[in-house]
């Protein structure tokens, strides 16, 4: 074999290499992928696979140089919708903010509707857009910021997923990420709750200084009655511990009646001669001192009565 056949071999395994490499390709596990022809489908199925269109994941061939492949995304894809303002039924004016969430259901028709996701997110749009002005205009500003908003969403995403259908899309989700008025209204309804919060304090501040007023009437009065209880209870006991104690020296008078005079000279002592400015001018022989001249108090007493006797003149 000569060399120009041997190179003439080369280049024509060159070229079927190069033409195998062309004509194959390969799909992702995250997409789905469509074969076109001069613009027109060519395979739409894979054998076995349960997508409705599209081809599967894995390796797949075509023709070079005349067939064309065109991916998408099996994903869960974001659209995020601009900021509108939307009438309620009670003619409120609301700021919007919503998004949503999708996936393409079916190649084929998606392709054949809109051809590639930015011209579907823009036909989304516009679909999501109407829906969530047709939905929330028929409610409330009441339900649609508090007691029926998930309600609203799931009716808003049933009818966009009903009209996306129509290009191959599926509607995940679609949700009201913020609902509020405009700054304007904002600032009146702020000064309107404000004030009406306001007046529910001062209504709840009056009540309760009023039960303030009551509690303090009952306790007041309450501690009257207690007070007057326990002085007359107080009164009682005193008079019942002074008739026991005048019991108690009457009944120790009538044992040892010298002893008792005795007790009581001690205690006279004990309270007149405190230390002090205590002062007092009497006769060493006075009655009250008879103690300190003899301990029965009686030498005292006969000796003053004799003194008494001896000083008298005697009669004619």
């Amino acid at each position: 074999m000569n060399a120009t056949v041997r190179t003439g071999l080369v280049a024509l395994a060159a070229v079927a290499a190069i033409v195998l490499v062309a004509s194959m390709f390969v799909v992702q596990q995250t997409q789905t992928a469509l074969v076109l022809r001069f613009g027109a489908v060519q395979q739409v199925r894979s054998p076995g696979v349960g997508l409705p269109s599209g081809l599967a994941p894995g390796l797949h061939f075509k023709l070079p140089l005349v067939d064309n492949v065109v991916y998408f995304d099996r994903r869960v894809l974001d659209l995020d919708l601009p900021v509108q303002e939307v009438i309620a039924a009670d003619q409120k004016r609301l700021i919007v903010d919503a998004f949503a969430r999708y996936r393409i259901l079916d190649p084929l028709r998606f392709y054949q509707a809109v051809a590639n996701i930015p011209a579907a997110n823009n036909r989304l749009g516009s679909i999501i857009n109407s829906t969530v002005r047709s939905v929330l205009g028929d409610s409330t500003f009441e339900a649609v910021v508090r007691s029926e908003r998930q309600a609203l969403m799931k009716k808003i995403s049933d009818e966009v997923n009903a009209a996306a259908r129509g290009i191959g899309v599926e509607i995940v989700d679609v949700r009201l990420r913020r609902v509020d008025l405009p700054d304007q209204n904002s600032q009146a309804v702020f000064q309107r709750m404000q004030t009406e919060r306001q007046r529910e304090a001062t209504d709840l501040r009056a009540q309760g200084s009023q039960a303030a007023q009551g509690i303090r009437a009952r306790a007041d009065r309450e501690v009257t009655v207690i007070l007057a209880n326990a002085q007359r209870r107080a009164e009682e006991l005193r008079g019942n511990g002074d008739a026991e104690r005048n019991r108690i020296l009457a009944e120790a008078y009538g044992r040892d009646p010298g002893f008792f005079a005795f007790f009581r000279s001690m205690q006279a002592y004990e309270a007149g001669l405190r230390s002090g400015d205590t002062r007092m001018v009497l006769s060493p022989s006075s009655e009250f001192f008879r103690f300190f001249n003899a301990p029965s108090g009686r030498a005292a007493a006969a000796a003053d009565a004799g003194q008494t006797a001896t000083s008298q003149p005697a009669r004619p």
